[in-house]
């Protein structure tokens, strides 16, 4: 099984992007995220004539995250629970050929000591909760998104610069850890332990020409999916396309 994430920046002004590299990659399941379209507008028939259904949920210009996938879903939870969920944009659970699927857009946490920054700490406590309300750490699971954290120095261009950086500050880093250990491996960082390897560049001061970049982008796994994992890669292709998201896709291929 391969499975994608990718942060978008709009699904609509790149729905050509996301359809090529589907058809050039044919992946079981995609997971997008800022895809800021409400859902009255999301391109589901595009999707739909690509060979692929799906689960999303949106708002206008702004957050909004969305699973693809060949098989139809067995099941699908927007939010953080059944029923209505402010965080309904952020994350979604799709169980897809027996594997659970948490595709999420973690917030970004603007500036260290806002309101913004204690809220984005406070939603890695609440996804570790979800994880163990929803998720079983002994069957075939998944992590994905957005996590909007460098977990490691490796995982940002001069690091000693990016202490009181929302996305670096060892808070951060610290609720991150703490959300993963509750049974999720880095399958990118499991194969690649010394590679230095970004998936997101600003557009500013030609960040992707040379390379200042920052790991925000995983793919993390419980174990029986850890121990099938034969491959985690990210495709600069995507990044260096026309037009393209700030961000590439990362990807990992698992033995069924």
């Amino acid at each position: 099984m391969k499975i994608a994430t990718w942060n978008i920046n709009s699904v609509r002004r790149r729905l050509a992007l996301v359809l090529d590299w589907l058809a050039s990659n044919q992946p079981d399941v995609l997971c997008l995220q800022e895809t800021k379209v409400q859902d009255s507008d999301f391109p589901v028939a595009a999707f739909r004539e690509a060979g692929y259904h799906a689960a999303y949920r949106g708002m206008k210009g702004y957050n909004g995250v969305a699973t693809l996938s060949r098989r139809e879903p067995e099941s699908v939870m927007h939010g953080f629970g059944e029923g209505p969920d402010s965080e309904d944009v952020r994350i979604v659970k799709t169980v897809v050929g027996g594997i659970a699927i948490v595709n999420t857009y973690v917030p970004q946490g603007f500036r260290i000591g806002t309101d913004k920054y204690v809220f984005k700490l406070e939603w890695f406590h609440r996804v570790r909760r979800y994880f163990a309300e929803q998720l079983d750490r002994t069957a075939p699971a998944v992590w994905l998104g957005d996590l909007n954290v460098a977990p490691e120095p490796i995982d940002v261009y001069h690091p000693d610069r990016r202490v009181n950086d929302p996305d670096f500050h060892i808070d951060a880093r610290e609720a991150y850890k703490l959300a993963a250990g509750w049974g999720f491996t880095d399958v990118f960082r499991r194969l690649h332990p010394d590679r230095v390897q970004y998936t997101y560049w600003d557009y500013y001061r030609n960040a992707f020409e040379h390379n200042w970049g920052w790991r925000i982008d995983h793919i993390l796994v419980t174990d029986p999916l850890a121990a099938a994992c034969r491959a985690c890669e990210v495709d600069l292709d995507s990044r260096r396309a026309p037009a393209a998201s700030d961000h590439a896709v990362v990807w990992a291929e698992f033995e069924e």
